[in-house]
């Protein structure tokens, strides 16, 4: 079910910050329409470190509503308390998520033995597929190897978005995990290599604003075909780049604002795209063909 361009979808925001569930049904169905292989609800650019529970919830019901079964929906639900991971993820079970994403628990810098515990009582608590998801570079702790090999061994825990770029680490949980254990990408720079080497998909940023190419560069990754794959990627590595100028969402959101998808909306501590980093990014948008 999980395998190719999975978008990390940014939670669309009015300028007041309320969330707009008419711009989000229509990234839905834009999505639907490009061939993304499946949405990512509520993750790191969906905002979720700013949505309380009632909204996490209800923004993770309404994309399920609106996928309306067509492609799956991952509910991210992860958080740096494993009671209120469970309580996230239970809801995301009961709006019918096809799986659930939960990222390391950040700030608190648990243990090796302390991130399988978290992990272990979600899974016992919520019978539901779910994703581990390991990105140091934002929580402060790094899930190694060897405890994802102890977490694939948990009754539903099926795999993991690996966001370190690091290809030895996919190796070694190939591994380690065997070859049903599904691991993504979440890395959109070394996405197309990630793939060649084994991986089943990634979880993109890049993904939502060129949908269709980011699922082409994949399937030919998938496909084992390097050529066409580091073709297709060359023509994206801009926007891996440049939507990283800033913290993730800002330059994405401004990015799809600035191709009238959404509005411009953000909640603090995020602002708003500073003007040194829009000309860069203008200029990669122009060059993908996505403004004028």
């Amino acid at each position: 079910m999980f395998r190719g361009s999975m978008v990390a979808l940014v939670t669309p925001m009015k300028s007041g910050g309320e969330v707009d569930f008419v711009a989000l049904q229509s990234l839905v169905n834009w999505h639907v329409e490009e061939g993304t292989a499946a949405i990512v609800a509520v993750g790191t650019t969906g905002e979720s470190a700013t949505l309380d529970e009632q909204e996490h919830c209800h923004v993770i019901s309404q994309t399920i509503a609106f996928a309306a079964g067509r492609l799956p929906v991952i509910a991210g639900t992860g958080a740096n308390s494993t009671r209120e991971a469970i309580r996230l993820t239970r809801c995301a079970q009961q709006a019918g998520a096809d799986a659930c994403l939960l990222v390391t628990p950040y700030y608190n810098k648990p243990t090796q033995e302390g991130l399988f515990q978290h992990h272990r009582a979600v899974a016992e608590a919520v019978d539901i597929p779910q994703l581990l998801y390991n990105v140091p570079g934002r929580t402060a702790c790094d899930m190694l190897p060897v405890t994802v090999a102890r977490l694939a061994e948990v009754p539903g825990i099926i795999g993991i978005k690996e966001a370190t770029g690091d290809l030895d680490r996919l190796t070694d949980i190939r591994r380690l995990c065997g070859e049903d254990f599904v691991v993504l990408s979440g890395d959109d720079a070394s996405g197309a290599a990630f793939m060649l080497a084994g991986g089943q998909g990634v979880i993109s940023v890049t993904a939502n604003i060129v949908p269709a190419a980011m699922q082409a560069m994949s399937q030919a990754a998938l496909a084992g075909d390097a050529d066409k794959a580091y073709a297709l990627d060359a023509v994206l590595q801009p926007l891996h780049r440049d939507l990283f100028l800033e913290a993730n969402p800002i330059p994405v959101k401004w990015a799809l604002s600035t191709m009238g998808r959404i509005p411009a909306g953000l909640r603090l501590p995020l602002t708003p795209l500073s003007e040194a980093c829009q000309a860069p990014l203008r200029a990669s948008l122009q060059a993908a063909g996505l403004l004028s």
